[in-house]
C-alpha cells in the first residue's frame, strides 16, 4: 500500500458502505442544482451535508427490522450539472437511464424539486408517481420560467409517461393548481387528514390509488415536513408533517413496486444541521424498507 492510499481518503460516500456500480443494488447521485430557486437558494449544496450526515448516525431500522449494512450501496458522486436547465435535466435523464437499464434503483439527493422530471422521463414504461411535498408544483409557468420548482409536475403529467401522480401532505397551493389538479386527475391528501387520523389510514389510500400500476416512483421535498422538523428548506410552509408521520407513511407503502426515489430542497445553512440529518434518516428508512419488501 502506498502513502497516497493510506494517508489519504476520498470526499465522503454516502452511508459509508460502498459496493462496486457491478454488484450494487441502489445507486446514489447527488444533483447540485437550484437555478430555479426563488425564496431561499443553496440546496445545491445538500449531496454533500446529507452525505456528511449519513456518516454519523445510525444504521438499524427498528420500522423494519433491516440494518443498512445489508443493502448494497453504491455512491457514483455528483451529477456535472449546466447553467442550462433542459441540459442539467437532459444530462440527468440520460445517466438515470441507464441506471434503470443496468436494473438498479437510483437514489437521487438534490438539489431543487425539479430534478425530479429527470428520472421520470428516463423511465421506459408507465409508471406511478406518489410526491411528498407541501406545494402540488403544477403551475405553468413561474417567473417567466416553464421549467422549474414550481412547474415541473405539471410538465411531468403532460409530458411522461405518467399514469398517475399522487401528492401527499399538501398543504399550499393556488386556484390554478388546484384547476389543473382536478381536470387532470392528480390526487393529492393534505397535511391536515394525515394527522387527524395520525396517517393510519393514509398508507392504505396510497396503495389503493396506485394498486394497478406496475411501477412507482417516490420523491420527498424536505418541506412536507413541518418547519419546526425541517427549518432548513428552500420554501418552509407551516402546519406540515412531523418526522415520525412521514417515516410512518413512506415505510409502509415502499414495496416491490418501487423504481426508484429521489429528495430534494434541503438548503444546509439554514439550520445547524438538523434538516440533512432528517434527510439522511429518511433515505435510510426508504432503503431498509425496500430490503424488507424483498424478504418472504
Amino acid at each position: 500500500m502506498s502513502y497516497l492510499e493510506l494517508y489519504t481518503c476520498k470526499s465522503p460516500v454516502f452511508s459509508g458502505f460502498q459496493r462496486d456500480l457491478r454488484e450494487a443494488d441502489y445507486v446514489i447521485l447527488g444533483v447540485p442544482f437550484d437555478l430555479t430557486s426563488t425564496y431561499r437558494t443553496g440546496s445545491r449544496f445538500a449531496p454533500q451535508a446529507i452525505r456528511e450526515a449519513s456518516l454519523n448516525i445510525e444504521t438499524y431500522s427498528f420500522r423494519s427490522g433491516v440494518d443498512l449494512e445489508e443493502s448494497k450501496l453504491h455512491d457514483a458522486g455528483d451529477l456535472q450539472v449546466s447553467g442550462d436547465v433542459e441540459e442539467t435535466l437532459k444530462r440527468l435523464e440520460l445517466v438515470t437511464r441507464e441506471i434503470f437499464q443496468a436494473e438498479k434503483i437510483p437514489i437521487l439527493i438534490g438539489g431543487e424539486h425539479t430534478v425530479t422530471l429527470g428520472p421520470v422521463k428516463s423511465f421506459e414504461g408507465d409508471v406511478a408517481v406518489v410526491s411528498f411535498d407541501a406545494h402540488l408544483d403544477l403551475r405553468n409557468e413561474y417567473a417567466d420560467r416553464s421549467i422549474s420548482h414550481a412547474t415541473f409536475m405539471r410538465r411531468i403529467s403532460e409530458e411522461a409517461k405518467v399514469k398517475r401522480i399522487v401528492e401527499v401532505g399538501t398543504r399550499a397551493i393556488c386556484r390554478e393548481e388546484m384547476d389543473h389538479a382536478k381536470s387532470s386527475g392528480t390526487q393529492f391528501i393534505t397535511s391536515q387528514q394525515i394527522m387527524r387520523n395520525d396517517g393510519g389510514e393514509v398508507p392504505k389510500k396510497i396503495r389503493s390509488l396506485v394498486e394497478d400500476q406496475e411501477n412507482v416512483y417516490l420523491s420527498i421535498d424536505m418541506d412536507v415536513l413541518d418547519p419546526a422538523f425541517a427549518p432548513g428548506v428552500q420554501n418552509p410552509e407551516p402546519d406540515g408533517l412531523s418526522i415520525n408521520a412521514l417515516l410512518d407513511v413512506l415505510t409502509e407503502i415502499c414495496n416491490s413496486r418501487i423504481i426508484g426515489f429521489d429528495v430534494t430542497e434541503v438548503t444546509p445553512h439554514y439550520d445547524t444541521g438538523i434538516t440533512a440529518i432528517q434527510t439522511a434518516k429518511v433515505i435510510f428508512e426508504v432503503i431498509c424498507s425496500l430490503e424488507r419488501a424483498k424478504k418472504p
